[in-house]
């Protein structure tokens, strides 16, 4: 039996130890901003955070989790307004959606070690996660604001 803490709440799991996290959350728990992409952990879609951070569920097996917190976009804030989530809106970021809940998480990492990250910064902790929209420049803007600072004024950062 393996025991984690899910989004504040203590879960137990009694089945397959190797299978992804990722189907974890989403087929048995529900928790569908947690997104399959590539199963590949190339993408980014999947991410969460394991024990503060960002990881990627589709290749972490659920036994990787005993005895941690594990956070979902669905856990960052009961109400949706962390402040990568209110940059997120007020930027207008999404276009499709599909990867914004791992681009998220990625962010909200990144802010919890780097809280006044430069574009390299957020290039470099960025650089995993695609957006087949390809709103990167929304994307750092959202980082910087969610940041409490202004937006790059350089070019050339690819994210």
């Amino acid at each position: 039996m393996i025991k984690l803490t899910v989004n504040g709440a203590e879960r137990s799991f009694d089945g397959d130890p190797d299978m992804p996290l990722l189907w974890y959350l989403r087929d048995e728990l529900g928790f569908t901003g947690v997104k399959f992409g590539c199963g590949q952990a190339l993408c980014g879609a999947c991410t969460i955070h394991l024990g503060g951070t960002a990881t990627r569920s589709c290749t972490t097996p659920v036994s990787a989790a005993e005895g941690q917190e594990v956070l979902t976009i669905e856990g960052l804030s009961p109400d949706g307004n962390h402040p990568v989530q209110v940059a997120w809106r007020d930027l207008n970021v999404a276009q499709c959606g599909y990867c914004q809940c791992g681009q998220i998480m990625q962010a909200a990492s990144l802010l919890k070690d780097t809280p006044k990250p430069s574009d390299q910064d957020i290039d470099e902790a960025m650089s995993g996660n695609i957006c087949r929209c390809g709103t990167y420049p929304r994307i750092r803007a959202a980082i910087h604001q969610a940041a409490g600072q202004p937006a790059s004024t350089t070019e050339g950062g690819k994210l």
